[in-house]
């Protein structure tokens, strides 16, 4: 087999291949072991059609797609393997030649990974940023444990205040008219959660069980259904109930509730003590973000559109899963918020570039430092997962390797190398 690769754009080339003929003549013999089967000749039994009648009747040509199938795949890769090009895109292909007692000849126009140029990646310097706990965030993480073991009340005698769950009856018209999907009854609302049209849950405030009031709002401009979007509406409202959060007191006994400590000073003690921690962690990936950015940023390099797209596509799938895990899908995420799949890609797309780049820019550091992953940092990394996972690490390494995943954990084990190197060398490890 002959490969060549010729350059026509920056990220973009023509790769001509040429098989022998005996590797094509290989492929017409299996290809035609697989049609005959399947083909009807008078006088001959299905599957029992000499190869000169069959090509008599039909032509050689007619084997030349299943030949073709057969030769591409292991010729493309060969050829992208000779040439020593890393394509990022299906190739477009054009066949030159494909007869009997011939060679095949073929060009591939691929789009490959761009050349990274790298410029300053050493020495950089994050600029400081301030993660240390204050008595606020303490009291604010304190508070979050005293609204959890509120317990939720009747209010028999009073109205509702911001806070109140309320439950209720509504139902919207527009011009007039009642509109689809604006009635419900025994609905319960937190008043002050913003799950409703801006406007509305304020307007229940100072409500008492029993009154009907009539809520004027105006739907958003982009609003999900495009029929109310902008629209002046009126929802009458009809109050059942008020349930309000009797908060316990903040003391020692709360203390003694919620925690093994005996005292509320111990209590704040320890959530500052875990909020501290949680601020250095959050401290060290700030600083290996930071680095990350800074290194691609003094980079140069022409992302190619495609490895965008790609990217893009990963992360709406990563999206769909985490709406799955919340019982939804797509189309009902689409309802809620009025952004479609074509607008979350565009969300995305300025994301996915900045990781693309990033990722490109770190590979390249990888290269040019030497950075390599050993077999014994994949054990360790295997035997960690292990551990997360409750299984032996053997195991772990049979499931990553049949599920095709082994390569990924020594890309992202390379990758942490990589930023733990750009980390040791800035003024900020100084």
């Amino acid at each position: 087999m002959k490969a060549s690769w010729e350059k026509t754009e920056k990220n973009r080339g023509v790769l001509t291949v040429e098989t022998d003929e005996q590797t094509v003549a290989k492929a017409l013999d299996q290809a035609f072991k697989k049609v005959v089967k399947k083909v009807n000749v008078p006088g001959f039994r299905k599957g029992k059609v000499p190869r000169a009648i069959f090509e008599r009747y039909y032509g050689v040509e007619s084997l030349y797609q299943d030949a073709l199938d057969i030769l591409l795949p292991e010729a493309y890769e060969a050829a992208v393997k000779e040439t020593g090009i890393e394509p990022v895109d299906r190739p477009e292909i054009d066949i030159e030649q494909l007869e009997k007692g011939k060679s095949l000849i073929f060009k591939a126009t691929v789009t490959v990974k761009p050349e990274v140029t790298l410029g300053e990646y050493k020495g950089l310097e994050v600029p400081e940023k301030d993660f240390s706990v204050s008595a606020e965030d303490v009291d604010a993480e304190l508070k979050k444990m005293q609204k959890q073991q509120g317990q939720l009340e009747s209010v028999e005698d009073g109205a509702v205040q911001q806070g109140d769950r309320v439950i209720i009856d509504f139902e919207g018209f527009t011009d007039g008219k009642p509109f689809e999907g604006g009635k419900a009854e025994k609905y319960t609302l937190e008043v002050g959660s913003g799950t409703f049209i801006p406007g509305f849950e304020d307007q229940l405030i100072g409500m008492t069980p029993g009154q009907e009031k009539d809520v004027e709002v105006t739907f958003p401009e982009e609003y999900h259904a495009e029929e109310l979007a902008g629209k002046p509406a009126v929802f009458k409202v009809k109050l059942h109930e008020i349930k309000r959060l009797n908060l316990p007191e903040l003391d020692d006994e709360f203390a003694q509730d919620v925690s093994e400590f005996d005292t509320l000073d111990e209590l704040k003690a320890d959530i500052e003590k875990k909020l501290q921690e949680k601020a250095n962690k959050e401290k060290e990936s700030y600083v290996r973000n930071q680095l990350v950015e800074m290194a691609a940023d003094n980079a140069e390099v022409d992302i190619p559109e495609v490895m965008v797209d790609h990217e893009v596509e990963h992360m709406l799938r990563q999206f769909e899963q985490q709406l799955a895990y919340q019982g939804l899908n797509l189309d009902l995420y689409a309802q809620f918020t009025g952004q479609d799949v074509d607008a979350l890609k565009d969300q995305f797309k300025a994301d996915a570039e900045k990781k693309v780049r990033a990722n490109l820019v770190l590979e390249a550091i990888a290269k040019a430092e030497n950075v390599e992953v050993t077999e014994e940092e994949i054990e360790q990394e295997i035997k960690q997962m292990a551990e997360q996972m409750n299984r032996e690490p053997g195991e772990v390494r049979r499931l990553l390797e049949a599920q095709g995943a082994l390569e990924s954990v020594k890309e992202q084990l390379l990758v942490k190398k990589t930023i733990d190197l750009l980390v040791l060398s800035s003024k900020n490890a100084a």
